[in-house]
């Protein structure tokens, strides 16, 4: 049908594939997730799950027609704002306090909004852009998912554990078809990867969100709460902010596409498979999380600010570094070649 229809992604410069592949892997997302959320209802204690769906179906609707037809950002971050005001709106996600996280504590409700939207949007578009090779979007989504699914298995907050298993399944599946290399591979789309994305920024909004006495049965302190999530979420956070810096810095716009992103760095330059260069970006972010769950038992927070800073520099310096002196690299290859060329067509019309 997708064949019939054409409904495939073609090719350009900026692909990672190079023949049409079917990307509407994410509509069964949203239908698995809609027919779960009807079975969870009654493990929610604010009826979180009514609040989801309209959510989910304003994304899947713009994600959809992305896919179909291109949408400029503009109009997926109304969409966005839409979906996400459903969310700030239940009374289960209202942060009241950062807990001494750098000295904030109480939070008035009119900044909750603004921060909370924040960062829904935020990691919703930072994990849309990380789905640009084969794997790298169900990888990391895996890895995110199963540390979410642990964490709320811990603190007793059942509905978004099965939430978090739920949507895990439905990667997992589709992980052996996105891998595939015959005829029945299949891309997420735009559809799967703001839906995801705006399921881990749910699960990371209820995070921050906990109330004070579940907090005890986490493995670190109470003030490193923010910095744990920013680890869970390293992988589409660094990679967002450091192509959002090379564009404003090349004097562009933050939402211009390009090939600059931390996964083209290790196929383009480093020639790597699109299955090594997922595998080496989760293994990452799973080793990110866990030196920082261990520093978080026991460092207060101005320690481990000060190790995600240093980090954070030290990698958006390595990648800026390699991609340009590899960019100029092949800019004199390409340069020599052409003036090689010249030189030949000129000794054969002398000759």
């Amino acid at each position: 049908m997708v064949e019939y229809k054409n409904l495939m992604d073609n090719p350009n410069r900026r692909s990672s594939h190079s023949k049409k592949t079917p990307t509407l892997g994410g509509v069964s997302f949203f239908y698995v997730l809609v027919f779960g959320l009807f079975f969870l209802n009654g493990w929610c204690e604010f009826d979180e799950s009514i609040y989801l769906i309209p959510g989910l179906t304003i994304l899947f609707i713009i994600g959809l027609k992305d896919d179909l037809v291109v949408l400029s950002p503009y109009t997926k971050l109304i969409a966005q704002i839409l979906a996400v005001a459903f969310i700030i709106s239940n009374h289960s996600f209202t942060i009241y306090s950062f807990h001494g996280f750098l000295g904030i504590n109480q939070i008035p409700i009119y900044l909750y909004y603004g921060i909370a939207g924040f960062i829904m949007i935020t990691i919703i578009n930072a994990y849309n852009l990380i789905d640009g090779i084969d794997g790298l979007a169900a990888i990391v989504g895996i890895i995110i998912l199963i540390i979410y699914a642990t964490i709320f298995f811990m603190t007793k907050e059942y509905f978004f554990l099965l939430l978090s298993l739920t949507l895990n399944g439905c990667l997992i599946a589709f992980l052996k078809f996105n891998l595939s290399s015959d005829r029945d591979k299949i891309f997420m789309g735009d559809t799967g990867s703001l839906i995801v994305g705006f399921i881990i920024s749910i699960l990371t909004l209820k995070f921050l969100a906990l109330p004070l006495e579940k907090y005890d049965d986490l493995p670190f302190l109470i003030e490193n709460i923010p910095l744990i999530a920013i680890s869970i979420l390293i992988v589409p956070l660094f990679d967002t902010a450091r192509v959002f810096t090379i564009r404003i810095a090349n004097k562009r716009s933050p939402l211009s596409p390009d090939r600059n992103h931390t996964h083209h760095i290790l196929i383009d330059y480093f020639k790597l498979s699109h299955r090594k260069a997922s595998m080496i970006i989760g293994g990452f972010n799973l080793i990110f999380v866990f030196l920082f769950i261990i520093l978080g038992s026991s460092s207060f927070d101005f320690w481990l600010v000060t190790v995600l800073v240093v980090t954070v520099i030290l990698l958006g310096y390595l990648f800026y570094r390699f991609n340009y002196s590899f960019t100029n690299i092949r800019r004199k290859v390409r340069f020599k070649k052409r003036i090689n060329k010249i030189k030949k067509i000129r000794n054969n019309k002398d000759g």
